[in-house]
Order: structure tokens, then C-alpha cells, then sequence
């Protein structure tokens, strides 16, 4: 049975990101990571960490009086997540319309391609 998707807000992810790069960092250093492109109150960040630290994406370990976080979900996994409920949710399920729409929207290079290119011959031979 797959694991459920970790459904993630814009500021948890963003968070996330912070102690994937920083862990074991203060409230204060969380925030201040966000500060150039949010506006956003010390509590607020203190809540949300809280929050997250509920819902198992976090985890704390005391430090005199401060509070020390670290993500508790591996990038990879975040990713594999949203990608797993981007092609379910959006495209039924189906891998080859999300990867047509994708193609088909966007700028892709040679070199995107190529490296798609290899991803699927070396996918033909596992499946084998």
C-alpha cells in the first residue's frame, strides 16, 4: 500500500527546504531564512513549525531554552510525493499524459531532452 501523499502548503515546503539546508536551526534562523521573500511574524513561523512537528514533518530536541529543528521527511521522498499526486490527481494516473503535457507546455533543451531520452531506455530495461 503507498504511503499518502504529504500535502504541503507553499510555507511548510518552503520550511522544509530551510532545514533540509540548515538542520538543527532555531525558530529565529528559520525565519530569518524567510524573511527576504516573506513577510512573515516570528509567531507565525513558531506555529507553523509547531504544526508541522504534529503532523510528523518535523522534529525538535531541547537546546537550553531554545528549540532545535530538523526535517523529519526526506526530500525525496516530498518529491516522489508530489510528483506521485500531480500525475494521479491532474492526469488520472496516466505518467505518459503528464510527461505529453509537460513537453508540449513548456521550454525544454536538447540537453532535457536527451537526458529524458536515456531516463526511458534505462526505465525499457528494468522493465524487462
Amino acid at each position: 500500500m503507498p504511503a499518502p501523499p504529504l500535502r504541503l502548503g507553499d510555507l511548510q515546503l518552503r520550511i522544509l527546504e530551510v532545514l533540509w539546508e540548515h538542520p538543527d536551526a532555531g525558530v529565529g534562523a528559520v525565519h530569518e531564512a524567510l524573511k527576504p521573500e516573506r513577510d512573515l511574524a516570528y509567531t507565525t513561523v513558531a506555529t507553523m513549525l509547531r504544526k508541522m512537528e504534529a503532523r510528523g514533518l518535523v522534529t525538535h530536541r531541547e537546546e537550553g531554552r531554545s528549540f532545535l529543528y530538523r526535517a523529519a521527511v526526506a526530500a525525496d521522498d516530498v518529491n516522489r510525493s508530489a510528483g506521485d499526486h500531480f500525475v494521479e490527481r491532474l492526469f488520472e494516473g496516466s505518467l505518459a499524459d503528464a510527461v505529453s503535457h509537460l513537453l508540449t507546455t513548456r521550454e525544454v533543451s536538447r540537453g532535457e531532452l536527451e537526458q529524458l531520452e536515456k531516463l526511458i531506455r534505462e526505465a525499457k530495461r528494468r522493465a524487462k
